[in-house]
């Protein structure tokens, strides 16, 4: 869940895409990404802990039309994900769709979206952390948790001081033993259903329609299992921010999309269809899913194997979601909506400041959770846990109002949403309909109002400041 970087731009409301990253200022900011790391990047991403513990909740919600939920969620995703790189790969920055929101609908609408996005990174920082070291103990319970979720901090702190080439290849590895530990699933999973491995049983596609049949819940469980599994893919949007520190981003943004979204639907969709192929969804063993698989296929040391991959995929994301929340308020303070030194870099090209900002918060709120075990954070997630959403749903309607505006000018984009503009309507249709589960949902409709009224808070003090500046000014 991360940004990249960007000066100021041009009027908010007659601004547009450029087909050239070079008409842009790239406020500094190195070039160092590969490709490579891009694309490692994005598929990493949406491999969280989500997919690894989570992914049996959505299943027991609802029996194996998750797949149906998983399949909505992959959709709107790939929509997503396909607008932010028409908008990346003509206009490259490390505000993302903050820059974009504000081309197309104001200065004060892409600093709120900025400032929410950055809220929601730098709480989920913490909470990465802890919830690392928690896991890490549940190996090794001599590891204190809060002393391992503080030396956690320092590390990726030094590892993003580093600059963007170090951190990178953190991640591209990263990302590569998460993809491993996905085939190797994959493999050991497909070996169980064709009955090939040496004193198995193979239980077939019986789960499929055994206890309730295939939807045992009907749609009210296919939605609940939505609301569940949509949150498994947030993070994806980084490879927007981190496209403006490549060497190419025109050609890096392009290809990470057209990858990352087949390989998301392979490997999560995959994942998916295996685990309930193998545990029946009434099983207790789904709180540690993939876990459950590998001891049905008599695998030693499954659970130990999958809390490890938990943990790399907890500090693959909390890595990427400092790098991304310190590009994104370094672009706020290019553009004037954050603290000016916020900006400044140091010979490695790397936002210090900026990055310092993020992991203040991270130390602070990291304390707090030591000091007051399961009070603090989850307070602050339930704050935020809406923010993705709204997020998504400001990309797509930036989207639709830029790629309207270049048309109308004859503006040519490297890279194009497809069958525009009915795709970028179906997301907001998936979407809108994603809302409404929400409101229906008590515990879901409270994360909802809290985040949207923290958005509405930012939006006020923001453009509150605005006037303020403007009335000194003149």
């Amino acid at each position: 869940m991360p940004a990249s970087r960007l000066p100021p731009t041009a009027p908010a409301n007659r601004s547009a895409p450029t087909a050239h990253p070079s008409a842009t200022s790239q406020g500094g900011l190195s070039h160092g990404m590969k490709p490579r790391q891009l694309v490692m990047m994005g598929l990493g991403t949406a491999i969280g802990a989500g997919l690894f513990l989570g992914s049996g909740i959505g299943v027991r919600a609802a029996g194996p039309a998750v797949l149906v939920s998983y399949l909505v969620a992959g959709l709107l995703v790939i929509i997503v994900m396909r607008a932010l790189g028409e908008m990346a790969a003509a206009k490259p920055s490390s505000g993302a769709f903050s820059v974009y929101a504000a081309d197309a609908m104001g200065k004060t609408a892409g600093a709120t979206v900025g400032w929410l996005w950055w809220a929601q990174v730098v709480i989920v920082i913490a909470a990465e952390s802890v919830g690392a070291a928690g896991l890490l103990a549940t190996v090794w319970p001599a590891l204190p948790v809060a002393t391992m979720s503080l030396v956690f901090m320092v590390v990726f702190t030094v590892i993003n001081l580093m600059g963007v080439k170090n951190f990178g290849e953190f991640e591209f590895w990263f990302a590569i033993l998460k993809v491993a530990a996905i085939i190797a699933f994959l493999i050991v999973g497909a070996l169980l259903l064709l009955g090939l491995l040496p004193n198995v049983p193979s239980p077939g596609l019986s789960n499929f329609t055994a206890h309730g049949g295939f939807a045992p819940k009907g749609l009210a469980g296919i939605g609940a299992a939505l609301l569940v599994v949509i949150f498994a893919f947030g993070g994806t949007e980084i490879v927007a921010v981190a496209a403006a520190e490549t060497r190419d981003p025109e050609r890096s943004i392009s290809q990470a999309i057209r990858t990352v979204v087949w390989r998301i639907m392979v490997f999560y969709i995959g994942s998916l269809s295996v685990i309930v192929a193998v545990v029946p969804w009434t099983s207790e063993s789904l709180a540690s899913p993939f876990a459950a698989v590998l001891q049905a296929a008599n695998i030693p040391g499954a659970a130990t194997a999958i809390t490890l991959v938990a943990v790399i995929a907890l500090l693959s994301a909390l890595n990427a979601n400092l790098y991304g929340a310190s590009r994104m308020i370094f672009s706020l303070a290019e553009r004037g909506e954050a603290p000016r030194v916020l900006s400044r870099l140091n010979h490695r090209q790397v936002p210090v400041i900026a990055v310092l900002s993020c992991v203040a918060f991270g130390f602070f709120a990291t304390l707090l959770e030591s000091w007051y075990p399961n009070k603090v954070l989850p307070v602050l997630l339930n704050l935020v846990g809406s923010t993705c959403l709204l997020v998504w749903t400001i990309a797509l309607v930036s989207q639709l109002i830029l790629r309207r505006r270049a048309d109308r000018r004859g503006t040519p984009l490297p890279f194009r949403m497809w069958a525009f503009p009915y795709m970028t309507w179906l997301g907001l249709a998936i979407l809108v309909a994603i809302f409404a589960l929400t409101l229906l949902d008590k515990g879901s409709r409270v994360q909802f109002l809290s985040t949207l009224t923290l958005t509405l808070a930012i939006a006020a003090v923001i453009e509150l400041a605005r006037r303020w500046r403007a009335r000194r000014a003149g």
